[in-house]
C-alpha cells in the first residue's frame, strides 16, 4: 500500500465517500474501524451540527476519518428566477395535496463565507478534510494545515487539479463522470469535460505530483484494483455504501438502488440546481426538459428539491427524492459497512 496511506493508519485504499444526506457517524465509524477513510459530509449542517457529527464520529472510532465541505459559488438570489421554478413545479406539489414554498432560501451556507463552521474545525480537528464544489481561501487552507489537518479536495479536469496541486492540497480526488452526487466542478457555468474515471485519475496521476485517488463507479475489489494500477493511491467509494444498513437513505432510495432501474442514472441539475448524477426517476424527468440556467442557484434550488420531495414521501412515492448513484448501481450490495470493507479487501486479493 502507498507509503502516504500508511501515514494516514489506514489498512486499505479504500475510503467512503462523504455523502452529504447519505453518510452517517455510524458508518464512517465502522469504515474506519475496518481499515478504511470512513467519512461524513457537513457542507449541509451549520456549524453546530458539523461538530455534533464530528463528535457522533470519535465516539465510534480513534481512527483516522474524513470530514467534507462544500466550497460553491454562494448563491445569488433571483425573485424572478424562483417564483418561475415554483410556478413549473406548482402541478407536482399540487397531485400530492401540497402548496409549494411561498419563497425559496439559501439553505445552507458554503464553506467559502462560513466562519463559524471553520471554527468547529478547527477547534476539533477531524483527520482529513476534503473539499468540494473548489478550493476556499489561502488563509483558510494554512490554518487547516497549521492545525495538522491533512487536505483532500475534488477535481474533475486537468486544471483544477492543477489548482488543487498548487493550492498546497495533500491530495486530489479524481471525480469521473460516471460518479454519483453532485459534480464537484468548480464553475458551474462552465462547460463540463465530463472525463471518465479512468481517463482522469491516470491523467492527474501522471501530471501531478500528489497523490491521486480515484472516485466514480467503482463498485468493488477488481475496481479498487484497476485504480491503483492507473497511478491512484486508493478509491474513493459512494454508490457502494448506500445501501448499508449504517446509511440515512431511505426505504424508497434503498428499493430504487437495488432494483431493476438502478441501470439507469440521469446527470440533472433540476433537483439542486447543481448538476448530479441520480437513478432516473419522476424529479429527473422534469429536469429533462429544463435548462440549466433557468434553474435558481445552487441551493436555493434544493430548497424546492427537499419540499416537493418531502410532499411526495408523505403520500408514499419517493420519485422526487435525490437518488444520488453513480453508473455502477446495479453492483450495490446491502451489507453493514464493516461487511463491505472486509468484502472489498478480500476482492482485492482475489483479482
Amino acid at each position: 500500500m502507498d507509503p502516504w496511506l500508511r501515514r494516514l493508519g489506514l489498512e486499505a485504499p479504500i475510503i467512503q465517500a462523504p455523502m452529504a444526506g447519505v453518510s452517517t457517524p455510524e458508518m464512517a465509524a465502522a469504515v474506519s474501524n475496518a481499515g478504511g477513510l470512513g467519512s461524513i459530509g457537513v457542507g449541509a449542517v451549520d456549524a453546530e451540527g458539523a461538530r455534533r457529527m464530528i463528535v457522533a464520529v470519535r465516539a465510534g472510532t480513534n481512527r483516522p476519518f474524513q470530514v467534507n465541505v462544500f466550497c460553491h459559488r454562494p448563491a445569488v438570489a433571483d425573485a424572478a428566477r424562483e417564483a418561475s421554478w415554483l410556478a413549473r413545479l406548482t402541478p407536482d406539489f399540487v397531485r400530492y395535496g401540497a402548496e409549494p414554498p411561498a419563497r425559496l432560501t439559501e439553505i445552507y451556507q458554503s464553506f467559502l463565507t462560513d466562519d463559524a463552521k471553520l471554527a468547529v474545525l478547527l477547534d476539533e480537528r477531524p483527520p482529513v478534510v476534503s473539499f468540494h464544489f473548489g478550493l476556499p481561501s489561502p488563509d483558510r487552507i494554512q490554518a487547516l494545515r497549521a492545525a495538522g489537518v491533512v487536505l483532500l479536495a475534488t477535481a474533475t479536469n486537468l486544471e483544477e487539479g492543477q489548482a488543487v496541486a498548487a493550492a498546497g492540497i495533500d491530495a486530489v480526488v479524481a471525480q469521473g463522470y460516471e460518479a454519483g452526487g453532485h459534480r464537484g466542478v468548480f464553475d458551474r457555468d462552465a462547460d463540463d469535460e465530463q472525463l471518465g474515471t479512468v481517463a482522469l485519475t491516470r491523467l492527474l496521476a501522471q501530471k501531478l505530483d500528489v497523490p491521486v485517488i480515484a472516485a466514480g463507479g467503482i463498485m468493488d475489489g477488481a475496481g479498487i484494483v484497476a485504480s491503483l494500477a492507473l497511478g491512484a493511491v486508493a478509491a474513493q467509494l459512494g454508490t457502494a455504501f448506500i445501501a448499508c444498513p449504517e446509511s440515512s437513505a431511505d426505504a424508497g432510495y434503498r428499493a430504487a438502488l437495488l432494483g431493476p432501474g438502478a441501470g439507469q442514472t440521469v446527470m440533472t441539475a433540476a433537483i439542486s440546481g447543481r448538476p448530479a448524477r441520480c437513478l432516473a426517476n419522476r424529479f429527473t424527468a422534469i429536469g429533462r426538459s429544463v435548462e440549466r440556467w433557468d434553474l435558481p442557484d445552487y441551493p436555493i434550488a434544493y430548497d424546492a428539491g427537499k419540499a416537493l420531495h418531502a410532499a411526495a414521501k408523505a403520500t408514499g412515492e419517493f420519485g422526487y427524492g435525490a437518488q444520488w448513484a453513480g453508473q455502477g448501481a446495479p453492483l450495490a450490495r446491502s451489507l453493514p459497512a464493516a461487511e463491505l470493507v472486509a468484502r472489498l479487501r478480500g476482492e482485492m486479493k482475489g483479482v
